[in-house]
């Protein structure tokens, strides 16, 4: 009897001492008593949107300095559009500190995804889209291919004066190149960069043949490839000005 006593009283104690401390980590009691007043927001950034950004945060930070759960305000904020990567800390006494990297449009990809610089695909949900951006399509695994074919081949076509504004790859794993000029490049699943190379030695030839516009090109050929042209579109007329008298 005198062990379970003790035992219940040993108990008590235990509560008595982890009860505030859980109560505290929790938030139930101390936000008052040490609440985090100040955002301190770090990092360079264009697009995020500042507003959104304490939006987001205020509830996380009304919990109090020892309640605040730090992984789930980072996950809220990387949620947030333009947001690529987002670490939010803790300073004491009262600081609530969030690092943000913003996403750096570098490509759409399909009708509805952005590529970033670093090679991440976020949506274009919510999000003014830069003019200029080239155009990339293809499984989603393919990115790494796309972007290499994609800076391979601009460097290829620009001593023709020629730039490469699009490059898809279809679940086949056939490449279509799309240029500045509206013309189609379809290459093909095999030997792509060999294709392209040889397309592009003979181009100056063939464009010094025609007096149309190259508006279609299959690589798919074994010994050779097939054109399509376009006539050239003529300027259209400066519209003529009216003599008048004063």
């Amino acid at each position: 009897m005198n062990a379970m006593l003790r035992l219940v009283g040993w108990l008590l104690a235990l509560a008595l001492v982890a009860l505030p401390v859980v109560a505290v980590l929790n938030g139930w009691v101390g936000a008052n008593q040490w609440p985090l007043k100040r955002l301190r927001v770090t990092g360079e950034f264009e697009r995020v949107d500042a507003v959104s950004l304490r939006k987001t945060l205020l509830p996380y930070a009304q919990r109090g300095f020892f309640a605040v759960d730090l992984a789930a305000a980072q996950d809220s904020v990387a949620k947030l559009p333009w947001v690529e990567h987002a670490e939010v800390r803790k300073r004491w006494p009262d600081v609530l500190e969030v690092s943000v990297i913003e996403h750096k449009p570098f490509a759409r990809w399909g009708k509805d995804q952005l590529l970033s610089e670093q090679g991440r695909l976020f949506p274009v949900d919510g999000i003014q889209v830069p003019d200029g951006l080239p155009q990339f399509g293809g499984p989603d695994a393919r990115v790494a291919d796309v972007v290499a074919l994609y800076n391979e081949s601009r460097e290829l076509f620009a001593p023709v004066g020629m730039d490469v504004r699009q490059v898809e790859v279809d679940q086949r794993g056939s490449w279509t190149l799309g240029l500045g000029n509206g013309a189609q490049i379809v290459v093909g699943r095999s030997e792509a960069r060999a294709r392209l190379g040889r397309f592009v030695r003979l181009l100056p030839q063939l464009l010094a043949q025609r007096v149309q516009v190259l508006a279609r090109a299959d690589l798919r050929y074994t010994n050779g490839f097939s054109l399509s042209w376009a006539p050239v579109q003529a300027p259209e007329a400066a519209p003529k000005q009216q003599q008048g008298q004063s």
